[in-house]
């Protein structure tokens, strides 16, 4: 099964990522951790997408692809901005960092996924979830 979804960079179209990934849990009946895990990290990803990637620009997109084969579920985000040093992220649980709003994201894609991998200077990210 594959899946490809085009959404303009409004924060309000995150909405159509978890409809789809509502209609995913339904037909393969995951369980409510699997489910909740594969939300969490896949609306992280579009976000950032969005937010980070495309700087909230309406006339960029971010293309999701999902793709089940042989219990796992891929994930992949990909955005139109210039990219970004995903070797070099702040940790999030650092002291320095802890009270921080932002920069969670991509701890939580990690956290949550059973493996998180980065393309095209960043602006691709791939996200494995065991099913």
């Amino acid at each position: 099964m594959e899946k490809i979804i085009n959404i303009s960079s409004k924060i309000e179209n995150l909405r159509e990522v978890e409809r789809v990934i509502d209609e995913i849990s339904a037909e393969y009946d995951l369980g409510s951790e699997v489910y909740g895990n594969i939300l969490i990290a896949s609306l992280e990803a579009v976000n950032n997408a969005i937010s980070h990637g495309n700087n909230l620009n309406p006339e960029k997109d971010v293309e999701i692809i999902i793709k089940i084969t042989k219990g796992l579920l891929k994930i992949i985000t990909k955005d139109e901005g210039p990219g970004f040093d995903y070797n070099n992220v702040p940790d999030p649980t650092a002291p320095e960092n802890i009270e921080r709003v932002n920069g969670r994201g991509i701890f939580l894609m990690k956290q949550l996924s059973d493996g998180l991998t980065f393309h095209e200077e960043g602006r691709v990210s791939e996200m494995i979830f065991n099913i």
